[in-house]
C-alpha cells in the first residue's frame, strides 16, 4: 500500500505544529564540565569571576615604578636624576606595583647614568602605564551569561577569572538511521541499483556543528519490523531520533507507518520543493523525523526541522556572521602604520545598525568576550569619524543583533542580572550594555545610538531624580522614563574601615579613587562637595578615574586606594564595609518611539520578573517599588 500525504503545510505551519506537540517533552539537562574541555558547549547558568585580572596593580610596560610626585618638574630642558632604590625601581611588564610608587616610565624613556640613576625628560601622571586590579575581571562580575556557546576566547578569560568548572548543558544524543535495501556504504563495490549513502554523514555533521552528539547506525533494509524494532530502541535510548529515506509514497517506504504504530505523528508533507515528504513525529516524548533520501531535499528537510528542534535542545543558536556596514557612536584614532582590528558592540537603533567601541587595550581579554564584531581600520588609514559608516566583521548573528536592547549609560551590577536573565525569560532577545556615565547615555541617546540610557541624575534646584535633565535636553512628548531600582550610594573602604571614615567631609585624608566625568556617581559626590563647602581638589585621587562601581571597588580592595564611591552591591561583591552617603534613583531613559520594540518590551517586563526582584534582594541595597512603571516626560 502507497503513502498518501495527510497534509501540506506551509513550512512555518508544519514546524509550528511539530513544537506545539514537543513542548511538554523538551527539556535540558546540566551536566558540571571542565572549563579547558568547553569549546562550543553552552553555559547552563551564569558564570561570575572568583578572582581580579590582574591579581594586584602591575606594570603594564617595561621600564621603571617611579613615585608620581617625584617626578614633578622634569622636562626637556630640565633633566631630572631619579636615585634606584628611592626614586624607582626597575620593573618588567607584569610586576607588581607596590606603594610608595605609582606609576611607571617606559624602559626607551629613561637615560640611565654611570651610577645607575635614571634620568627622564617628562614627568609621571599618577597611574600612567600601571594595570590596576581588576582592569580586565573584577572578582563578582558575570564573565558569561547562562545560555551562550563558549570561544576559545572564553576559556581564556574563564580561567583568568579563577573558574575551572562550569555546569553547561548536556549535548542531545541524536540517533541516526539510513534506511533502503540499495543502499552501499562508501567505498563499497558498486553494484547495479546500488547508492551510495551519504546523507547519514551529512547529517552527523550538521548534527555536531549544531551540538549535538550524534550516533550513526548501518543502513536498515526496507524490512517494516526491522525498522521498528531499531528505531523503537533508538527511542528509549536517545533525545531525538532522524530516519534517512523511506518517508514517501513507495511500496516500500515504511517510516511513516512504524511510526503511527510507535508515537504520533504531527506532520506528513509539507508544501516545500524538494523536500516534500518529510515526517515530524513524537514517540515515547522524543522527536522522530523522517528525512526524504535526496540529498538536496535531506539537506533543506534538516535545516527546516531538525535545525530548529535540536537548537532548542542544545541552546545552540542558528545566524550566520556576516560582514555589516554601521554608524560608530565615537571618533576612532589610529596609527598609519598598522592594520588595527577595533572591538565593537552592535545594535539596531532606529533603523540603523551601530557600532560602540569597546576597550582597545592588548589586556582587555574581556573586549573580546563582549564585542559582537570588529571593525577593521585599514594600514594607512588615520581612522574614522564619529557618525561615519564603517564595515563591521560580525561575531554574533545579523538576527540577534536586531533584537538586541542597546544600553549605554551609568553601570550597575543589575545590567548583567537582566543581560542573564532576558534571553531566558523572552528567547531570541538580548541586552548589550556600553558604560559611559549618565550623561554619555543622554548624548548616546539624542544621537540616535541607543534604545536605553541608564541614568541617576539629581537635578540640585528640585532635588528630582532623572525627569529635569530628560525635560531639558529632550523638551516634553519624545522621552519615556522606566523607573527602575532605588538604590543606596556611599563610601567603599576596606574591611574593618582601617581610617575611621565617617562621610564625603573625611576623603581629603585618604587617597581616593573617582568615577568618570559625566557619571551620575560623580556628580553626587560634586553635590555633596558643594553643600558641605569642600574643594575637590584637596581630595588625593579625584582626578583617578573608574568606568564601574566594580571597578572601584577592585581598587579599594586592591589597597591602590583607600575609599571611592559606589552602591552597596558592589562593596557586598567584594566583601568591602561601606559607608553610607544617600539614596538615588536609577532609571532608564526610553525614547516613546522605542517602546514597543519586542526586545525593548522584554527589557522592561524582565525589571517586573520576580526572578529579577529576587536577585536584587541577593545583591543587597535596593529598593524595587515602582520597578518597570513607565512614566511619560510631559512639556
Amino acid at each position: 500500500m502507497r503513502n498518501l500525504y495527510l497534509t501540506n503545510l506551509p513550512v512555518e505551519e508544519a514546524l509550528e505544529r511539530f513544537q506545539t506537540a514537543l513542548k511538554p517533552y523538551l527539556t535540558t539537562e546540566n551536566e558540571e564540565i571542565d572549563v579547558v574541555q568547553s569549546l562550543d558547549r553552552v553555559t547552563g547558568e551564569a558564570v561570575f569571576a572568583r578572582c581580579n585580572s590582574p591579581l594586584y596593580d602591575c606594570a603594564a610596560m617595561d621600564g621603571v615604578a617611579v613615585i608620581s610626585d617625584h617626578t614633578r618638574g622634569a622636562g626637556e630642558t630640565n633633566l631630572l636624576t631619579l636615585k634606584e632604590g628611592v626614586d624607582f625601581i626597575a620593573v618588567d611588564t607584569g610586576d607588581p606595583i607596590r606603594p610608595p610608587y605609582d606609576a611607571v616610565i617606559m624602559a626607551e624613556e629613561i637615560q640611565e647614568t654611570d651610577s645607575k640613576d635614571a634620568l627622564i625628560r617628562s614627568a609621571a601622571a599618577a597611574w600612567q602605564h600601571v594595570r590596576p586590579v581588576g582592569e580586565d575581571i573584577v572578582q563578582g562580575e558575570m564573565i558569561l551569561p547562562g545560555g551562550h556557546r563558549i570561544r576559545p576566547i572564553d576559556i581564556g578569560v574563564l580561567l583568568s577569572g579563577g573558574i575551572t568548572r562550569i555546569s553547561a548543558r548536556k549535548r542531545p544524543n541524536v540517533a541516526i538511521f539510513p534506511t533502503g535495501t540499495e543502499m552501499l556504504e562508501p567505498g563499497e563495490e558498486m553494484t547495479e541499483g546500488g547508492i551510495i549513502e551519504s546523507n547519514s554523514r551529512m547529517f552527523e555533521a550538521l548534527v555536531q556543528q549544531g551540538g549535538g552528539s550524534p550516533t550513526r547506525f548501518p543502513s536498515i533494509p526496507d524490512n517494516y519490523e526491522m525498522i521498528k524494532t531499531r528505531l523503537r530502541d533508538a527511542i528509549k535510548d536517545f533525545d531525538m531520533v532522524l530516519v534517512s529515506a523511506g518517508t514517501s509514497a513507495g511500496r516500500e517506504d515504511y517510516t511513516v507507518h512504524v511510526l503511527r504504530e510507535l508515537g504520533e505523528v504531527v506532520v506528513h508533507g509539507v508544501a516545500m520543493k524538494p523536500g516534500k515528504p518529510v515526517i515530524l513525529a513524537v514517540a515515547g516524548g522524543k522527536p522522530v523525523i523522517g528525512i526524504p533520501g535526496y540529498p538536496v531535499s535531506a539537506y533543506l528537510a534538516y535545516e527546516n526541522f531538525a535545525a530548529p528542534v535540536l537548537r532548542s535542545l542544545s541552546g545552540y543558536t542558528a545566524d550566520n556572521a556576516p560582514v555589516v556596514r554601521a554608524s560608530l557612536t565615537r571618533r576612532l584614532v589610529s596609527s598609519l602604520k598598522y592594520r588595527e582590528y577595533v572591538r565593537v558592540k552592535t545594535g539596531r537603533v532606529g533603523g540603523r545598525l551601530v557600532a560602540s567601541p569597546l576597550s582597545r587595550g592588548a589586556g582587555a581579554a574581556m573586549s573580546l568576550v563582549r564585542a559582537d564584531g570588529f571593525c577593521v581600520i585599514e594600514q594607512d588609514s588615520e581612522g574614522a569619524e564619529a557618525c561615519s559608516e564603517v564595515n563591521v566583521v560580525l561575531c554574533r548573528g545579523l538576527g540577534d543583533i536586531d533584537r538586541t536592547a542597546v544600553v549605554i549609560g551609568s553601570h550597575d551590577l543589575i545590567l548583567d542580572v537582566i543581560a542573564d536573565l532576558m534571553p531566558n525569560l523572552f528567547p531570541g532577545t538580548h541586552l548589550s550594555s556600553t558604560h559611559v556615565g549618565s550623561m554619555g547615555g543622554l548624548m548616546a541617546l539624542k544621537n540616535g545610538e541607543a534604545h536605553i540610557a541608564p541614568i541617576h541624575l539629581l537635578d540640585e534646584k528640585t532635588g528630582i531624580y532623572n525627569i529635569p535633565i530628560i525635560k531639558k535636553l529632550f523638551g516634553g512628548g519624545r522621552m519615556t522614563l522606566i523607573k527602575g531600582v532605588g538604590r543606596v550610594q556611599g563610601i567603599l573602604v576596606k574591611k574593618g574601615n582601617p581610617l575611621g571614615i565617617t562621610g564625603i567631609a573625611d576623603l581629603n585624608r585618604c587617597r581616593y579613587v573617582n568615577r568618570q566625568r559625566g557619571s551620575g556617581t560623580r556628580l553626587l559626590l560634586d553635590y555633596k562637595l558643594k553643600t558641605i563647602g569642600m574643594d575637590p581638589s584637596g581630595i588625593k585621587g579625584y582626578d583617578r578615574e573608574a568606568a564601574t562601581h566594580m571597578a572601584v571597588a577592585a581598587a579599594v580592595q586592591g589597597g591602590s586606594a583607600d575609599a571611592g564611591m559606589g552602591v552597596l552591591s558592589a562593596a557586598k561583591a567584594m566583601d568591602l564595609d561601606f559607608v553610607p552617603v544617600g539614596e538615588e534613583e536609577y532609571d532608564f531613559a526610553v525614547p516613546v518611539e522605542f517602546l514597543e520594540l519586542p526586545h525593548i518590551r522584554s527589557f522592561i517586563e524582565t525589571l517586573k520578573n520576580g526572578d529579577f526582584l529576587l536577585k536584587l534582594d541577593a545583591l543587597g541595597g535596593y529598593t524595587a517599588e515602582r520597578c518597570g512603571e513607565a512614566v511619560f516626560i510631559d512639556r
